[in-house]
């Protein structure tokens, strides 16, 4: 069984002001985020899966440093967020669900192993962080039978945080794709998401990954966050 992982790495990652791609920003022990990222998703999934990488801004730097990875080129990323870059992965895709990863997101290789069974039955997941939520983080609530029913960057009374690691099934893919269709050209893929639950009925489980370490590096202070735990 080939399992498909997709990186979103086609910013600009103004925040972080780097001169490189944001996932190409090195952490102390050597490696880049999207490095560690990739060591993760081999470690837990060895040969088994096909990596995908949404490029755009400096994507020479990129491929560069990844010569093996597979790509989609996103060409109107100053244009466009996280939905149209998502939405050309997913078409781009092979029959079954793919996982996805923020291009940003510094994380404990253990969260693989915990969603893992979750990806081979086909079952749709957005990971979260139950202790905190952050304003400038997208956050979610879930409906009467536990599935995410609002996740974007302004729900009120939140139970938590997305961690920017996500995964969607065969069986929900079609609908993503056609509400990621309908997103605003700056509109984050959660609304996609949103719009799929909210108007195809799709089931989406929040996975907590609390205990572990996620951590997306928008700022210098997350930056350093990242370092503290990998030294």
């Amino acid at each position: 069984m080939t399992l498909q992982v997709v990186i979103l790495a086609a910013g600009m990652g103004t925040r972080l002001g780097k001169p490189w791609p944001k996932p190409l920003t090195p952490l102390a022990d050597g490696r880049s985020i999207m490095q560690q990222q990739l060591e993760n998703v081999e470690k837990v999934f060895k040969g088994e899966a096909r990596t995908t990488i949404v490029v755009g801004f400096k994507l020479e730097m990129i491929m560069e440093a990844h010569p093996n990875a597979s790509y989609v080129y996103n060409e109107i990323y100053d244009q466009t967020n996280t939905s149209k870059s998502l939405l050309k992965a997913l078409r781009a895709s092979h029959e079954g669900g793919v996982l996805w990863l923020n291009g940003d997101v510094v994380f404990d290789s253990r969260v693989l192993e915990r969603v893992s069974d979750r990806m081979r039955s086909e079952s749709s997941f957005v990971c979260v962080n139950t202790s905190a939520t952050a304003e400038e983080e997208v956050k979610y609530t879930v409906d009467t039978k536990g599935h995410i029913n609002a996740l974007s960057k302004q729900v009120q009374n939140a139970l938590g945080e997305a961690v920017g690691i996500n995964f969607i099934s065969k069986h929900h893919k079609a609908s993503v794709i056609k509400y990621l269709e309908e997103c605003d050209d700056n509109d984050y893929f959660e609304r996609g998401l949103e719009l799929a639950i909210e108007k195809a009925g799709i089931e989406i489980e929040p996975v907590d990954i609390s205990d572990l370490f996620a951590v997306e590096v928008d700022f210098q202070a997350d930056l350093d966050r990242a370092n503290l735990n990998f030294n």
